[in-house]
């Protein structure tokens, strides 16, 4: 395997240096959930959607919009319910009677930064309009396309794992169209008095002004040079391996699970993959991706792609649990 540079020294110090302002702005707004601010980072950096799944309380929300102000990006939040409809989403056409015509009136899926908080609680009829909107990064209204922002346009959607009442589950199309997926879990030991003391400090300095580290051109600037970390093609192959494994899973998997997995990932994995892989490298200093750094992704990509029958969740298996046996018995380069 080569480790071959494509980034300048420059502009590997300068994206160190706006790196390590986003993770002390991040810090400063959120105690731990470090797994959730790389996942943040990373997206930003791969240009991808991130769906977090934690029951509430953990910082979603307050993390979705720390990654918001610290680049000085546009935000909106949208809190999904069963009766939302895709035009409180997207927008409309509403006829203006003083001058016989209609007005196109964009919705809030218009910014930068759109957090759909509990997205689950959304019927599938509006979870779907989102498919053009996170794909094709343009919305049509009325037989006419609008473009979502060209520098950045970055979905964060939440969902709770535990309520399942009043919910309606992401199809396999919406997951898919998520690069990565994170899951959270309760603060560490002795992180509760961090949480309360910056809570304190919030409340004192509330009518203060959020000072952005970075500006938005800063971070099609950290996008670009993201791009431009080197993949060998053992890599590319090692990549390959383990999303063909999720697709003939019960060829090397061992007995005990075999059976289990209904889908496995879409070529559309393999490409966040390879975000994921180079923003993991950048993230570390390195202009070049090593295979830890796919093995490192592996759980975030696949594990909202990998479709079980119900047999798996009625044996405790989950989709985490086939992605470590994989990674087990796949080569590593």
């Amino acid at each position: 395997m080569q480790n071959v540079m494509n980034i300048s020294d420059v502009d590997m110090k300068w994206s160190q240096s706006a790196l390590a302002d986003l993770d002390s702005f991040f810090s400063s707004r959120v105690i731990g959930q470090k797994n959730l601010e790389r996942a943040l980072v990373a997206a930003l950096l791969g240009d991808g959607h991130v769906l977090i799944e934690s029951v509430p309380g953990l910082a979603k929300t307050t993390a979705a919009r720390a990654v918001a102000d610290a680049v000085n990006g546009q935000f909106s939040r949208i809190q999904c319910t069963p009766d939302l409809l895709p035009s409180d989403i997207m927008g409309t056409q509403i006829y203006r009677q003083d001058s016989g015509n209609f007005e196109t009136v964009l919705g809030p899926v218009f910014a930068n930064f759109v957090l759909l908080d509990e997205i689950n609680r959304s019927s599938a009829k509006t979870q779907s309009a989102m498919l053009e909107a996170m794909a094709e990064r343009q919305v049509t209204i009325g037989g006419t396309s609008y473009p979502m922002p060209e520098d950045i346009f970055i979905v964060i959607a939440t969902q709770n794992p535990i309520e399942q009442e009043g919910t309606y589950p992401l199809s396999e199309a919406q997951s898919d169209r998520f690069m990565i997926k994170e899951t959270l879990f309760y603060p560490a030991p002795g992180e509760d008095l961090e949480i309360l003391n910056l809570f304190e400090n919030r409340s004192r300095k509330k009518n203060e002004k959020v000072s952005p580290v970075l500006e938005v051109n800063d971070v099609v600037r950290l996008q670009q040079i993201t791009e431009d970390v080197y993949c060998d093609d053992s890599v590319k192959q090692y990549i390959s391996s383990i999303v063909t494994a999720t697709r003939n899973a019960d060829n090397v998997l061992p007995n005990e699970l075999k059976g289990y997995v209904k889908l496995g990932a879409s070529p559309r994995a393999m490409i966040a993959f390879l975000k994921m892989g180079k923003a993991g490298a950048l993230m570390q200093g390195r202009g070049y991706v090593i295979p830890d750094d796919i093995k490192n992704a592996a759980f975030s990509v696949l594990r909202h792609r990998i479709a079980l029958r119900y047999t798996a969740a009625a044996d405790g298996v989950t989709s985490d649990i086939i992605i470590n046996n994989l990674l087990n018995v796949i080569p590593t380069p």
